[in-house]
């Protein structure tokens, strides 16, 4: 079917910069929008940033300014650029997609999620 796969989570100091990559691969035959979601702990899963195919973009009240989500379509990724990180930035990053995947005889389309990548901002 479908994977995504993160990459580029770690520690970071206060103010410090990181960037998140999500690989999409699999049977697909379209990804129309593309998200990051964070959850912290004992915290609910919040989005953090969403992107269309066509470059719409849209942030999380707490991350605008800060953050920068692209994509790479014709690679099937998106990426997170994370800049003036805090402390209540801390929290495991997953990516996200709606996906139309083939089938055997046809296309489907399904939810997906990565496993996650550890994001800590501390000193």
């Amino acid at each position: 079917q479908v994977q995504l796969v993160e990459s580029g989570g770690g520690l970071v100091q206060p103010g410090g910069s990181l960037r998140l990559s999500c690989a999409a691969s699999g049977s697909i035959f379209n990804i129309n929008v593309m998200n990051w979601y964070r959850q912290a702990p004992g915290k609910e899963r919040e989005l953090v940033a969403h992107i269309t195919s066509g470059g719409y973009t849209n942030y999380g009240q707490s991350v605008k300014g800060r953050f920068t989500i692209s994509r790479d379509n014709a690679k099937n990724m998106v990426y997170l650029q994370m800049n003036s990180l805090k402390p209540e930035d801390t929290a495991v990053y997953y990516c996200n997609a709606p996906v139309q995947y083939y089938t055997g005889s046809g296309y489907d389309t399904g939810d997906f999620w990565g496993q996650g990548t550890q994001v800590t901002v501390s000193s």
